[in-house]
């Protein structure tokens, strides 16, 4: 399998894997413009040459789009492989070439989100364990934060205070997203409009950089469902799943 890093000089041309259109797409569109944003704060898309799901994208921690404290370690936003690529050994290629990355650059070891049970759009905690990495804090909803530490002596990487409840004060649904998934760009506006049909109590809170996001109240800022303050999930939401949800909750 042959690789390309996408960047500000050839993002234009290349596409990207969690959303495959042309650039008009909205969902294809809101990424990219994320990612042009953030490439001055060393983010790194790694991905298949091949058309489909296959990639790793991954930044320093300090300028990671979430609540967490790891300084000097890489933060993995996402390690994706599925489809017909699955079972050929490239979600290893992807992260050697992370960890070697992380080496060159001296960083104490590499973070990633999870949780103790597989959950949508987070990391397999069985492939996670089987790559040596362990679970260094946990939130009270349930989600954790992996680390890979390059030395015994080095400081593990912690959710921020503002995380680790994963509770708000706000009633009826409230979401927290931020344009790093694609999805959001065609989904959100979706619900927004469902939930204003249906009179369902619902506001979509965009975080819009990075220090919006470090103080998030949810560990997992991609996409952050609450329902009466309670943390619900980070799986994205068409229509009619949200119907089902509000229908669930009354």
């Amino acid at each position: 399998m042959k690789y390309v890093r996408v960047t500000k000089e050839n993002i234009d041309e290349e596409h990207i894997c969690c959303a495959i259109s042309n650039n008009s797409d909205v969902q294809v569109s809101s990424k990219k413009e994320w990612m042009k944003s953030c490439f001055k704060d060393g983010l790194v898309f790694l991905k298949s040459v091949e058309r489909g799901k296959c990639f790793i994208e991954y930044v320093p921690a300090e300028n990671a789009w979430v609540p967490i404290d790891a300084k000097g370690y890489i933060y993995i936003d996402c390690l994706w492989v599925s489809g017909s690529f699955k079972g050929h050994g490239y979600s290893n290629d992807l992260l050697n070439e992370c960890i070697k990355d992380a080496k060159v650059n001296k960083k104490k070891g590499l973070c990633i989100l999870s949780s103790a049970k597989k959950k949508p759009f987070l990391a397999d905690p069985k492939y996670l364990k089987y790559k040596g990495f362990e679970v260094a804090d946990v939130a009270d909803n349930g989600i954790e934060l992996w680390y890979l530490a390059f030395a015994k002596s080095a400081t593990l990487p912690k959710f921020k205070t503002c995380a680790k409840k994963a509770k708000i004060k706000d009633k009826g649904y409230v979401l927290y997203y931020t344009n790093q998934c694609p999805f959001n760009g065609k989904y959100v506006p979706i619900i927004e409009e469902v939930a204003k049909k249906n009179k369902i109590k619902f506001k979509a809170i965009k975080l819009k950089n990075k220090k919006e996001a470090q103080s998030a109240p949810t560990p997992v800022t991609t996409y952050a469902l609450f329902y009466n303050g309670e943390y619900v999930t980070n799986e994205q939401m068409n229509d009619k799943k949200f119907l089902k949800l509000a229908k669930d909750n009354k």
